[in-house]
């Protein structure tokens, strides 16, 4: 199963991966990204790499089968 990493040394809180997935990722307090769900089921794949494409500080990563 697919699985999310996030790189929040990189974060900058834009947030679009919350717009795109907001079942998988959120945003703290300090504006940084948190992870909801870190493994990923194949009917998610999609959607959630397009999430994870849409960051535009690449903290995002969808590593996995």
């Amino acid at each position: 199963m697919p699985a999310l990493t996030v790189n929040t040394g990189v974060c900058q809180g834009y947030a679009s991966c919350v717009i795109a997935a907001d079942d998988y990722f959120d945003i703290d307090d300090d504006g940084l990204v948190v992870l909801l769900a870190a493994e990923v089921p194949e009917a998610d794949r999609e959607r959630v790499d397009r999430a994870v494409r849409s960051c535009p500080a690449a903290a995002l990563r969808l590593e996995g089968a």
